[in-house]
């Protein structure tokens, strides 16, 4: 084991992006092995090496054991649709004793857990086709509420099969409106279409409930003992943190194609959420960001193949999920979402690989009344470890920034909005182009004191006026950049009150060699390192506050690291002495001005007025099973959505173009002239982008400040 831990002192591939990967992009896997030997050995190497390797361990105590008990049968029944009330009441008498049996390798909990909820599988199984042979009475007065939460187990299996009832009419209320609204479109367009009766509809709603039904059970028959596992392993991991993980080695491969820019699908974060695939963040520049429908926070409920049939992924395992989302090239995927303002939205994407050059760095020039600026999209902090001389964000952001310089830009806004992190190497060097030297980061191991990283070259990049935009969903290397900037006083930063706020940095440690089993173990993600600002403070948690807030469509709910589950703690160490850049005349005017700017724009009023809707419709948990009811509140939903339909109106008078080394690229290649034109014409519709531009323009410089030049 002392050969583990030490392998983890000196392994220098660390890795600092926010996305939890063993969920985002396949969801939970495990070795094949089956063998109870493995399992138990698995878990004896998990706990020493995050008991001694983890930044802030936790112990292995009744405290743990209460936190794995919960978490646990929380992923196993998120929905509390199988488990009985005596069923829990009987887990209980472990709530205090798993730490032991993390310890003596004993997995009766996990036993007994997942033989329960295979027997309540099996009987819930039995009992669906029975309650859908009968219609549903949709003129009964009737709600389900979906606050899973606070919702408690059913006492008998009686008053589950009541509470699957309720569930499978909701599952098909759905499908019937769905057709009737189809029915009426159809009626409206042919005078001579012959509509079917609302019973006849209701039987084939039935009917379709029936068959998402059997294929979801099919689906949970194929799932394995290991599959299960690893989810109670996951339960262990997580009471560390939410980043730290277990997963399967592939997707460790998988892992550093993501931090090298290769990425395929239809660029899309996915992530499980109760019992539903929910968009984590979109991938700048694939197929779901250029078409702009899917966002983040959008539940995918169905998929379809091109014109086929759509299935019903509710429920199902996201690794399976994101088998039926991902596809070919060229090819069509629809997905039925529900959206986070709760409507109901079919959307087509054409699926396409996400090339490398979408995920680099890109630029745009901009011109308004005779002047010149320059945008450039950091989408990540990106580097690939494996190749010596392989592109990474720090050469790329010099040689953008060069050919920017050569069209004379008078000023540079960065956007790293949704990025998400990656390199903390690139991020220390970006930081780097800005100022002539200093202080950019603080890193601390536990137990020691934080080590100083700083950039050390006295040469200046861009010494003109600058501009970073962040949004709740800039993370980890995004956050170390803005922090540094702003605490420099280098760029003003615009966004929501605060970024994502994860200051953890992790690193990935290979578990098979470790052990002599002959058999494949997988592999360990874990936290190792906290950062702090070179102000002392950290950006875990808090993230970075902008100096010019702006209201977004999040700005009203929780979203980033206080979100997840037992994330670690914000605190504070000693700051390092640094020097503020200090060379505009007019910083604080500049800020003030924009802050007043958009106090008065009916635009960003509208975005609050949005912002705030959202929330009070994401806090709504009662779905009617009265069809009258039920129509009413899809109608009052999409009312209040038509108030907000102007947003998308929104148009600035700035001109966006290629910088001039592009030009000759996009009259060769037709594809990326086209996606060009995609992103200049969403620029333009950026109203954040457009406030933007106006604080660079009014950034002065002080004419006695000269710039060390690269």
């Amino acid at each position: 084991m002392k050969k583990l831990i030490d392998f983890m002192k000196n392994n220098k591939k660390i890795l600092i992006s926010f996305t939890f990967i063993a969920c985002i992009f396949f969801g939970f896997n495990m070795h094949s092995s089956n063998d109870p030997k493995n399992d138990k050995a698995l878990i004896s190497l998990l706990r020493m090496a995050l008991t001694q390797g983890h930044y802030e361990p936790h112990a292995i105590d009744d405290e743990f054991s209460e936190g794995v008990f919960t978490r646990f049968i929380e992923q196993i029944d998120p929905t509390k649709r199988y488990f009985l009330k005596s069923d829990f009441k009987e887990f209980t008498a472990f709530k205090h004793l798993i730490d032991d049996q993390i310890k003596n390798e004993d997995l009766s909990f996990f036993y007994l857990v997942h033989d329960r909820f295979n027997l309540r599988l099996k009987e819930a199984e039995a009992s669906y086709k029975e309650i859908l042979e009968r219609p549903f009475n949709f003129n009964k007065k009737e709600t389900l509420s979906v606050d899973y939460e606070n919702m408690s187990y059913a006492k008998s299996k009686s008053k589950l099969i009541l509470r699957w009832k309720k569930q499978l009419k909701h599952s098909t209320i759905n499908r019937l409106h769905e057709k009737l609204t189809s029915q009426n479109d159809k009626k409206e367009k042919d005078s001579t279409f012959k509509a079917s009766s609302f019973k006849v509809l209701e039987k084939e709603a039935r009917a379709s409930t029936e068959e998402f039904m059997s294929d979801f059970y099919d689906r949970m028959n194929e799932l394995e003992q290991a599959d299960w596992f690893t989810i109670y392993v996951n339960s262990i991991t997580e009471e560390f943190d939410p980043h730290t993980a277990y997963f399967d080695p592939k997707y460790k491969k998988r892992f550093d194609q993501s931090m090298s820019g290769k990425l395929e699908g239809i660029g899309a974060r996915l992530q499980r959420s109760k019992n539903y695939t929910k968009v984590a963040s979109l991938i700048s520049g694939g197929p779901a960001w250029k078409g702009g429908e899917l966002e983040a926070g959008d539940l995918i409920i169905k998929v379809a193949q091109g014109d086929g049939e759509a299935v019903d992924i509710v429920g199902m395992r996201l690794d399976k999920a994101i088998d039926y989302i991902k596809g070919k090239k060229g090819t069509t995927v629809k997905l039925t979402l529900k959206k986070i303002d709760g409507s109901i939205k079919t959307i087509s994407i054409v699926r396409d690989i996400i090339e490398i050059e979408e995920t680099f760095v890109r630029s745009s020039v901009i011109k308004k009344d005779g002047h010149t600026y320059g945008l450039i999209n950091l989408p990540k902090f990106y580097i690939d470890f494996s190749k010596r001389n392989a592109r990474n964000s720090t050469s790329d952001m010099i040689q953008e920034i060069e050919r920017l310089k050569e069209q004379n830009v008078e000023g540079l806004v960065i956007d790293l909005r949704n990025n998400g992190g990656g390199s903390l190497k690139t991020a220390i060097e970006i930081s780097g182009l800005f100022i002539k030297k200093g202080p950019m980061v603080q890193v601390k191991y536990r137990g020691k004191n934080a080590t100083v990283r700083k950039d050390t070259d006295k040469r200046i990049q861009w010494g003109g006026p600058l501009v970073l935009m962040v949004n709740e969903l800039s993370a980890s290397a995004s956050e170390i950049f803005a922090a540094a900037m702003q605490d420099y006083k280098r760029a003003v930063i615009i966004g929501p009150k605060h970024t994502y706020g994860k200051g953890t940095v992790q690193s990935v440690y290979d578990l098979n060699k470790y052990h002599n089993l002959g058999v494949d173990l997988g592999a360990l993600k874990m936290t190792i390192q906290k950062f702090y600002r070179i102000n002392g403070g950290s950006t875990q948690l808090e993230g970075v506050t902008s100096d010019v807030i702006v209201p977004t469509r999040y700005s009203y709910m929780t979203i980033g690291e206080k979100d997840l589950d037992n994330p670690l703690s914000f605190d504070k160490i000693p700051a390092v002495e640094y020097k503020t850049w200090n060379n505009y005349s007019n910083f604080n005017e500049v800020i003030a001005s924009s802050i007043q700017r958009i106090g008065h724009n009916e635009q960003f009023k509208l975005i609050d007025k949005n912002a705030q809707w959202l929330k009070e419709a994401q806090e709504d948990n009662t779905v009617y099973l009265n069809y009258k009811d039920y129509k009413k509140d899809i109608q009052f939903i999409e009312d209040r959505s038509l108030k907000f339909k102007k947003l998308a109106d929104y148009k600035s008078d700035f001109t966006y173009q290629s910088p001039l080394y592009e030009i000759e690229l996009v009259k060769q290649d037709s594809l990326l002239l086209k996606k060009r034109e995609i992103w200049h014409k969403n620029l333009q519709k950026d109203v954040y982008i457009t406030e933007a531009l106006f604080v660079l323009s009014e950034l002065k410089i002080k004419p006695n400040y000269v710039a060390i030049k690269q």
